[in-house]
């Protein structure tokens, strides 16, 4: 299953600060902490908190989002389904890159091992 042109244009224009709420919320609901979503998003885009704030603050889209983003090389190793796609077959990418988030937010989510989380081990 593949994306349409109109799912990533919606993908790519969502903002990150419209989002990023409900990140935080499902971690926290599942007694993850904000710090351990912020070591997440860093790893992935290599932000920092100023940065995290910044792009929230600006209300940046996603797509303006993952075009300053250093993406982690192992980022490539994000593979499995996410809300009925296969991640590693999504060929447009910005909408892979929001995917590549929204998986790490669901296993930090679902309790599993930050090491694993961050492709360490």
């Amino acid at each position: 299953m593949n994306t349409t042109p109109a799912h990533d244009a919606r993908m790519a224009s969502m903002t990150f600060a419209s989002v990023y709420p409900h990140y935080l919320a499902k971690v926290e609901k599942k007694g993850r902490t904000k710090e351990e979503l912020h070591q997440v998003i860093a790893w992935l885009t290599g932000f920092d908190e100023a940065q995290l704030q910044s792009l929230i603050n600006e209300k940046a889209t996603f797509a303006d989002f993952f075009e300053r983003a250093n993406l982690n090389p192992n980022a490539q190793f994000i593979t499995g389904t996410i809300c009925g796609y296969r991640i590693e077959e999504i060929e447009n990418p910005v909408t892979r890159q929001v995917r590549y988030l929204d998986k790490l937010v669901d296993e930090l989510a679902k309790g599993k091992k930050m090491e694993k989380i961050l492709r360490t081990v």
